[in-house]
């Protein structure tokens, strides 16, 4: 770091670096910078146990740029340039950090080596696969980079599917299951939450006398890296920690990878989603994505939630798919309105070509479920997999794969239990027929 920078961050680290009092502040940030007999230093210590009452151990970088921004500091450093000594450092404390209050239980790292450990990489490791720095996004080969692009055409603008290496997807796994499942969601949230499933958010849409949706554009592209990094402060973890951890779970998309974007959707839909790529966000294929998507998005949930209960209606999110509904009718018009302003300070943004209002005299689909008296696959869906599964057991399951599914069984099993899990009656006629088949 140049100077002032580095000057501040050693008299930070100094400070951390033992007891919490004036004195002994004072002591060791002389030392930290050379200069056994200078009055200011007390001054800034003095200013520093005013503001922080205890050693702030998790956020060293706070504690950096309270000493930076201090009255005392700003005046010495001005005074030695002016008499042409600047600031130096002459001694660099270790310093250290600790977890603050562990509101969630997650398991207690207090410091960057006790994240390698957790993470059962070595630091240089560590720092390698954080990539905190995004030296990936300059790297040339495809060996460097912890990622596999792949562009995903659709309706409006492409996905782009950002799958992780093997060896990232084990630590971003271990992070999911020990840390990410610790943290609460929100009731409203549906999607990729335990005990929680389409069909779960579908039930509370069911004889509503009006149903409207809305689509949150490029949802975990509008997720930034700051987002993340303070959900994992809010849980306690030390800002240097929280630093790692959210360089191991979001991506910046490099640049030869947002020139393959293929065509699709409005130049407008394009540029957002090129800027939300190129920044650090929440690459869609890593295993911790979905789950910090939700708790990212715990503020809008909240938000929309009560919306909803001043309407007298019923709100519920799956992932990008935003429902409300109501037994006495909702106006479509001011609650598009108060959607889109929400939506937009909290960072996202509505996909305006997938709104869609449903009357009871419709056909309600929620989460792909029909809600009109009960939640129900709909039925040209049954009527596709009972064909599939019929002509699979006539003449072998290959001559279905149309789509060359890399394991075509496990495929077709999982669309079997979303109708058993929805319709139990016609889950197990079309389980009959899948145990026919001849693999």
């Amino acid at each position: 770091m140049a100077e002032p920078d580095a000057v501040a961050a050693a008299l930070a680290a100094a400070f951390l670096d033992g007891p919490w009092t004036a004195d002994a502040l004072t002591a060791r940030a002389r030392e930290a910078v050379g200069v056994p007999r200078a009055r200011w230093v007390a001054r800034l210590a003095g200013e520093v146990t005013g503001r922080f009452g205890t050693p702030p151990l998790d956020a060293p970088r706070e504690l950096r740029a309270a000493v930076a921004g201090s009255p005392a500091y700003a005046g010495a450093r001005d005074a030695a340039r002016r008499a042409g000594r600047p600031l130096r450092v002459a001694h660099l404390a270790t310093g250290t950090t600790r977890m603050g209050r562990n509101r969630f239980s997650v398991p207690p790292l207090d410091t960057v080596d006790d994240l390698a450990a957790f993470c059962g990489l070595d630091p240089a490791q560590l720092d390698w696969f954080a990539d905190v720095h995004r030296f990936q996004v300059r790297a040339g080969g495809s060996a460097l980079h912890h990622y596999r692009a792949r562009w995903v055409a659709k309706r409006g603008a492409p996905r782009l599917l950002e799958a992780p290496k093997p060896r990232l997807k084990a630590v971003q796994r271990k992070v999911l299951h020990e840390v990410l499942d610790r943290f609460p969601v929100h009731d409203a949230a549906h999607g990729f939450v335990p005990g929680r499933s389409p069909v779960t958010g579908a039930w509370d849409h069911v004889l509503a006398r009006t149903v409207v949706r809305f689509d949150l554009e490029g949802f975990f592209a509008s997720v930034p890296a700051a987002r993340v990094h303070g959900t994992f402060r809010s849980t306690g973890y030390p800002e240097p920690v929280a630093h790692l951890l959210t360089g191991l779970v979001t991506h910046v998309t490099p640049l030869r990878d947002l020139r393959a974007m293929p065509d699709g959707g409005s130049a407008e839909a394009r540029h957002r989603l090129r800027r939300n790529l190129s920044h650090a966000h929440l690459p869609q294929g890593a295993p911790t994505s979905p789950a910090l998507a939700n708790l990212c998005a715990r503020g809008l949930d909240a938000r929309l939630d009560g919306l909803a209960r001043v309407l007298g209606a019923t709100f519920t999110r799956y992932a990008d798919d935003l429902t409300f509904s109501s037994t006495t009718g909702l106006d479509p018009v001011r609650l598009h309105r108060a959607v889109r302003a929400v939506v937009a300070d909290e960072g996202f943004t509505l996909n305006p070509a997938k709104t869609r209002v449903r009357g009871a005299g419709s056909r309600q689909v929620v989460t792909g479920l029909v809600v009109n008296e009960r939640p129900n696959v709909p039925r040209e869906e049954f009527d596709r997999l009972k064909a599939v599964l019929h002509n699979c057991v006539r003449h072998g399951p290959t001559s279905q794969d149309r789509e060359g599914h890399r394991d075509f069984r496990a495929h077709l099993l999982a669309r079997v239990a979303r109708v058993e899990s929805v319709n139990p009656a016609k889950g197990r006629r079309l389980r009959r027929s899948f145990e026919q088949i001849a693999w």
